[in-house]
């Protein structure tokens, strides 16, 4: 367990610090998938509900965040890319975030279970279980395939908006999940490339601190092969249509040219040039992602109309 203690003698934080330890810009694509897969469900939900679900589902995601960021204070002190966070620059005790974390989890499994259903709360529960207790104090420091098997948490809140118009889940809510799980390791893997030093002086057992950089690469462009069906078969089912499936087309196109150019650099020429693909390629990661469901949304939106 992680060593937060040495984070407690802090002065007063400001409210901006417990913001920041909800994680805002994950939580963003949180509350956007979710809100996404809750949109194009067949059973259609009261605005305000709406409203509500996605605010709770938000709330879980800033729970998950805050006890990710307690238990990884010591993590996040080491590396250049964390060592701001609120804890680890000693803007919040590791206390505060535990409390708040815990806090959080309570609000938002309670009130989504009273707003949209228990199933859908049950669901919001083991998310925040799997990505607090599973992911964070398990695989990330245990094993390479950490980013793998721990993405899907990331990859749960569209299943859990859909749960909350429909009370269960289907094909359509799997294959967004699945968009999700197979975008995470190239994503994450893309961005380890030029962030490898941050991972090995934390001692985080990222694929190219175990394995280096060319295997990671290959990795990188062996899973933009196995997303592509996943995104090209959510085309075709209920939520899916033609503008999705060119969106879809062009950006696995695009995605899969990205991973083809990663895995044929040689780390020397990945260096002269400063890793300029490999940051193309994380860039057009974000992309990917948000345009995805984008895309769907549009396409149910047309379909409506």
């Amino acid at each position: 367990m992680s060593d937060t203690h040495a984070y407690d003698h802090t002065p007063e934080a400001e409210f901006g610090d417990f913001v920041a330890l909800l994680k805002p810009r994950v939580m963003s694509l949180v509350v956007f998938t979710a809100f996404v897969g809750l949109w194009v469900a067949p059973v259609p939900m009261h605005p305000f509900l709406v409203f509500c679900s996605v605010l709770f589902i938000a709330l879980g995601g800033g729970a998950s965040g805050a006890l990710n960021m307690w238990y990884d204070a010591d993590i996040d002190a080491v590396m250049n890319r964390t060592r701001g966070r609120p804890i680890p620059s000693g803007r919040v005790t590791g206390g505060e975030a535990l409390g708040l974390g815990l806090g959080l989890t309570v609000i938002a499994v309670m009130m989504l279970g009273l707003t949209a259903n228990w199933f859908a709360a049950g669901f919001l529960a083991f998310t925040i279980f799997f990505y607090a207790v599973i992911y964070t104090m398990w695989l990330k420091r245990w094993t390479p395939q950490n980013i793998v098997i721990g993405g899907a948490a990331g990859a749960f809140p569209p299943m859990i908006g859909w749960a909350c118009a429909t009370g269960g889940i289907s094909v359509e809510s799997f294959l967004m999940f699945a968009l999700i799980f197979f975008w995470t390791p190239p994503h994450f893997w893309a961005l380890a490339l030029f962030m490898k030093e941050d991972y090995h002086k934390a001692g985080v057992p990222m694929l190219t601190v175990t394995h280096g950089r060319a295997v990671t690469r290959r990795h990188i462009f062996g899973y933009t092969l196995v997303l592509a069906p996943f995104a090209l078969w959510l085309g075709l089912t209920s939520v899916g249509g033609p503008i999705y499936l060119a969106v879809a087309l062009v950006l696995n196109v695009l995605f899969i040219r990205g991973g083809w150019q990663i895995m044929r650099r040689s780390e020397e020429t990945a260096i002269a040039d400063n890793y300029a693909v490999e940051r193309r390629v994380f860039k057009l990661s974000l992309y990917y992602l948000f345009l995805h469901f984008l895309a769907l949304m549009v396409q149910h939106w047309v379909g409506a109309w």
